[in-house]
């Protein structure tokens, strides 16, 4: 166990300078130039070349990105170009609505998912797996502003169920959670239906049934358990994707998570922001996968860490 993750750290450590250096490569070669977003449009050239001299961008990209990495591995993720504040600290002021929406984001999906792909292995070939599985496919093709503006409008506009958006209590994380679940379930649900059939064909389940164990033991002791293997990969994809990928989801309905932080700073080019939140959706998806890589010989035993 203990040789097992540590070479899961060196290759953490790895993937995230890869991530860091690709995503420094491309903030380098952006056409847009932040010191002009915050000298703005009447600066003079020599103000600009202040500024630009002032945040070392006018230095070699490697002299940049060595300096970037020495301040990282000290903690200091940078301060932001506009806010004037330590990109760690904006982040972290973030991070707990960002950590509320992905849990009950994930939960949702889960549980749309899990049901509609169960119901459709079960009654596969038949009307009911053709519809959820066009329900599925629908899911996964809306887009997420359409999804959420239609949640919005219905719930929220209409009947008055849910505030229109904000953050604070468990009703205004109800909507924007069920869209997440909405969006994500088609995928665990077409996941689900496949692993289900495959497990339900195999000879220990035939054995069960020759035992006399009921119908609903059955699938819950013995075929869900196997079934649900092939899932726990993709959720802890999912825990990389939510905590970078809400941009749309959140603007729609104001959260104030590090998706929102993003965008704002991609508009402004405010390079340190991006970096932090880079690498933080980055850490958060190599930690996911391990946490799923050490899940799953729990649930089945026969699986062994190499």
């Amino acid at each position: 166990m203990l040789a097992y993750l540590a070479r899961r750290l060196v290759q953490a450590v790895l993937i995230l300078l890869g991530v860091s250096f690709i995503t420094f490569v491309l903030l380098y070669v952006l056409p847009a130039d932040p010191v002009r977003q915050i000298a703005g449009r009447s600066a003079t050239p020599q103000t600009v070349e202040n500024i630009r001299a002032q945040l070392g961008l006018d230095q070699p990209f490697f002299v940049q990105y060595l300096r970037y990495l020495s301040g990282l591995v000290q903690g200091d993720m940078g301060r932001s170009y506009l806010q004037k504040t330590q990109v760690s600290e904006l982040i972290a002021a973030r991070l707990p609505a960002t950590l509320l929406l992905m849990g009950a984001g994930i939960a949702c999906e889960l549980v749309i998912g899990l049901s509609m792909g169960v119901a459709a292995a079960l009654k596969r070939e038949r009307p009911l797996d053709q519809t959820l599985m066009i329900t599925s496919f629908v899911a996964v093709s809306a887009p997420q502003f359409v999804v959420s503006l239609l949640l919005l409008y219905v719930f929220a506009v209409q009947l008055g169920w849910f505030p229109i958006g904000g953050y604070g209590t468990a009703a205004h994380v109800v909507l924007p959670a069920v869209a997440l679940g909405i969006m994500g379930s088609g995928w665990y649900s077409r996941m689900m239906r496949s692993s289900m059939i495959d497990v339900l064909r195999q000879d220990f389940i035939r054995t069960a049934r020759a035992k006399g164990l009921s119908r609903s033991r059955i699938i819950l002791r013995h075929a869900l358990p196997n079934a649900i293997l092939p899932v726990i990969a993709m959720i802890g994809i999912d825990i990389g994707i939510f905590m970078g990928g809400l941009v749309v989801v959140e603007s729609v309905f104001g959260w104030p998570g590090i998706g929102q932080l993003a965008w704002q700073a991609i508009q402004r080019v405010d390079i340190p922001i991006i970096m932090g939140v880079t690498l933080v959706t980055a850490c958060a998806i190599v930690l996911g996968n391990l946490i799923a890589d050490l899940v799953t010989p729990l649930i089945d035993p026969r699986i062994k860490l190499r």
